[in-house]
């Protein structure tokens, strides 16, 4: 646990440090930064209104791959690049993606930053298959392709929709 007594804090911080302490003392590892606004830069009026005008004009990321296990196609790393980052940069916006490895797992971080400085951030853990070069780079690959996904609200959409209704 930190440092930071938890009998003298309020609201939310207080919420956060005490679920903190009670999983890490069920043994769970938690990564959960000790302050609410980590997340965010202070406003994010600017960058959301540059997000709003990027979406309107970004479509779903095509499923260009195929995952030959399950025999069905999916949008790769490369086409949700390709299907949103003309339109962020249009608008102001960046992204950078991280990662940081841990026991047993790696943590990609996903930021999308605006022009005017403000900024938002999402992190997710995701445990290696293999432990292994190959089991991290595939499990960096995939937390950035869903970070990235979920952070600027690109969906997958199947081009060849068509050809199923007319079975």
């Amino acid at each position: 646990m930190s440092n930071i007594d938890i009998s003298k804090q309020t609201g939310v911080v207080k919420d956060i440090l005490e679920n903190k302490e009670k999983h890490e003392n069920a043994g769970l590892e938690v990564l959960v930064d000790e302050t609410p606004d980590a997340w965010k830069s202070p406003e994010i009026g600017e960058l959301a209104g540059a997000l709003a005008k990027a979406q309107t004009e970004m479509e779903g990321a095509k499923k260009e791959s195929t995952n030959p296990f399950f025999k069905s196609n999916y949008a790769d790393l490369h086409a949700v690049i390709k299907a949103s980052f003309p339109y962020l940069s249009k608008n102001g916006l960046s992204v950078t993606q991280g990662n940081e490895p841990i026991k047993g797992a790696v943590c990609v971080t996903t930021t999308l930053m605006h022009s005017s400085g403000q900024w938002i951030r999402s992190k997710v853990k995701l445990p290696l298959a293999k432990v292994d070069a190959q089991g991290v780079g595939s499990a960096i690959t995939y937390g950035r392709r869903y970070g990235l996904s979920s952070m600027v609200g690109i969906a997958q959409f199947d081009d060849d929709a068509n050809s199923i209704r007319k079975s």
